[in-house]
């Protein structure tokens, strides 16, 4: 018993220097980077493609070779070929680029008349000027029907190009 007295002493002693909270300070920081941008600088034109009795695609690779199956082009009238390009800023940080799955254009006489474009692809030019902006070239392929009604086909609307940092 008189073992048990200096133990349950001990006992009360700590228990009474216990401690039942405990504080620490936390710093709280951040950065703020730019907003990513993307400003168009040239729109994507096709040119100049012959009407078939087939239907038939033409591509229009980001670097502005075109490529037919199916139908026609004149190398002697091209017309305008030029792949579509925009400038990233993104300030040295990475991001993800995002297209249509499809976009159509119409004749500007009759709009009963269309050509779906699809199959958009890009390239990246990474540190094309500043270092932490991009050129941006953008192609796709034209998707023409047998018998596509000749004229001048265009989608004023245009279609979006998102960038968005990752």
């Amino acid at each position: 018993m008189k073992r048990a007295i200096p133990l349950l002493f001990l006992l009360v002693t700590f228990q009474g220097f216990s401690q039942a909270s405990a504080t620490s300070t936390i710093t709280a920081r951040v950065t703020v980077v730019e907003p990513i941008m993307i400003t168009k600088s040239v729109d994507l034109d096709f040119g100049n493609v012959i009407g078939s009795f087939t239907s038939g695609t033409l591509t229009l690779d980001p670097d502005g070779v075109r490529t037919v199956n199916g139908v026609q082009i004149s190398n002697a009238v091209p017309g305008d070929v030029t792949a579509a390009e925009a400038i990233v800023t993104h300030n040295n940080n990475n991001y993800s680029i995002s297209l249509p799955e499809s976009f159509t254009l119409y004749n500007s006489e009759n709009r009963d008349q269309f050509l779906l474009i699809n199959q958009f692809t890009f390239q990246p030019l990474p540190n094309a000027g500043d270092e932490g902006t991009d050129i941006l070239k953008i192609g796709a392929t034209l998707n023409l029907e047998a018998n596509q009604l000749p004229g001048f086909y265009t989608n004023s609307a245009g279609f979006n190009v998102t960038v968005s940092y990752n």
